[in-house]
């Protein structure tokens, strides 16, 4: 990765960071995820909304992904880079091989559930059809801050069910 890649990758996470800042405010887990087009233009941001809207798929990833396919008018988005603040899911990761997204970026690994090289590498997997290029680590420490400080913090956090 050149230079000039790494310092494009840290300043969309930036971006990403900015959205991850906001959904604490819903008593969502802060995660955010932007999609930046050819030129580098952002066409989508977003963050995660599963308590804000009640629905369990509502990941940052897809959110964004949807609305990067609304904003070009097609849902191959394969001249696109999609920066996240965490590893991407099992879940996310089929949304990202079925909208043929060519780059990932990511910041915090996922040891959990992350599906882009901890637990399972699904973006990488020679078995399917398309294949990610994975930027891991970005901004990695303020992405892992930000999960820290909200699960550190009872009144941030949707209450146990």
């Amino acid at each position: 990765m050149s230079t000039s890649d790494l310092t494009h990758h840290r300043e969309w996470m930036r971006l990403a960071l900015a959205e991850a800042e906001q959904a604490p405010a819903t008593r969502d887990v802060p995660v955010g995820a932007i999609v930046v087009d050819r030129d580098g233009v952002v066409i989508a941001a977003r963050r995660n909304e599963r308590e804000l809207i009640g629905d369990p798929t509502a990941h940052a990833e897809l959110l964004a992904l949807r609305t990067a396919a609304e904003a070009t008018g097609d849902w191959r988005l394969t001249d696109c880079t999609l920066v996240v603040t965490l590893e991407p899911c099992v879940m996310c990761a089929g949304a990202i091989l079925a909208a043929r997204v060519p780059r990932v970026v990511f910041g915090a690994w996922d040891e959990k559930a992350g599906a882009a090289g901890s637990l399972y590498d699904v973006l990488r997997d020679r078995r399917l059809n398309h294949r990610v290029e994975v930027f891991a680590g970005v901004e990695a420490e303020a992405s892992a801050r930000l999960l820290l400080e909200f699960f550190d913090d009872p009144l941030r956090r949707p209450p146990a069910r």
